[in-house]
């Protein structure tokens, strides 16, 4: 990305931690570093010129928007109109178009960027208190969303085939990775709802390469199968999971005997095609 002005930019990037720190938003403004700013707005190949909605004006305003009680545009672009009243420059018009329209303009790599930079650095600032055991403990769960039918979204996310064309909306499987210690979700994959390789478990086998070893993975029962179990903890990462009762059944009589309900076995790896994949 290139600003026509390199000054206006650089005051901008600033502009934009300010806010932060003024709003009451410390943390963010500590995260937000030139850096942080610089790698996102390389993901930007056009050339922008000086307006009233710049990119990082844009991701203020936006981010404002989404940390607000009332999240309606109209009120993300009050704030702005209020905010240039205050320093004394012209007014901006209170209208959402331009702004949506700023909005549409950023590519979604450049917000995942931000997102993703933003989750890694609360999540190596939290405290030795929030580890657990000196460890780091991440969360891995799945969700649908739907979106708004449009042909491009229909595409890339159809609906499900249990629908009736015309009558349903675009449907896409999601998986993030979230830490413990702070909340922050640090990845996040999209696919289609139905179709080969679009499970929960696929979207954590394309996410778990941000895991180091040493760190702790909670999930549910569905990631719970030998591959999962055995490719983990070849990367050296701890899983905690409830059993897949589908896969394998709790036998307490066998094993080594820990205390009440607890207990070592070995899971072999299973030969009947497709089991434990």
């Amino acid at each position: 990305m290139r600003y026509s002005n390199r000054v206006t930019y650089r005051r901008q990037r600033e502009f934009l931690r300010r806010q932060f720190l003024q709003d009451g938003k410390r943390t963010f403004a500590d995260v937000l570093s030139p850096a942080c700013i610089d790698e996102a707005m390389s993901t930007i190949g056009a050339c922008w010129n000086d307006r009233t909605y710049t990119p990082l004006v844009t991701l203020w305003v936006f981010l404002g928007q989404v940390l607000s009680v009332d999240h309606s545009c109209r009120s993300a672009v009050a704030r702005l109109v209020a905010h240039r009243v205050s320093r004394g420059l012209t007014p901006c018009s209170s209208k959402t178009g331009a702004y949506c329209r700023a909005r549409k303009r950023l590519p979604e790599k450049f917000f995942a960027t931000i997102a993703r930079t933003i989750g890694r650095q609360l999540t190596d600032q939290a405290g030795e208190q929030w580890l657990w055991k000196g460890r780091r403990v991440y969360m891995y769960d799945g969700t649908t969303i739907s979106m708004p039918d449009t042909p491009s979204n229909q595409e890339a996310y159809p609906q499900s085939n249990k629908q009736t064309p015309g009558v349903g909306f675009p449907l896409a499987r999601v998986g993030a990775v979230l830490s413990l210690s702070c909340g922050a979700i640090l990845d996040l994959g999209v696919a289609a709802y139905s179709g080969k390789g679009q499970g929960e478990v696929t979207l954590l086998r394309q996410l778990w390469g941000l895991l180091r070893p040493g760190d702790v993975l909670l999930t549910d029962s569905l990631m719970c199968n030998w591959r999962n179990l055995y490719e983990l903890q070849q990367r050296g990462i701890h899983v905690v999971t409830r059993l897949n009762k589908a896969l394998r059944k709790a036998d307490f009589r066998k094993g080594q005997r820990l205390g009440k309900d607890d207990h070592l076995v070995d899971w072999p790896k299973p030969h009947i095609r497709g089991v434990g994949r």
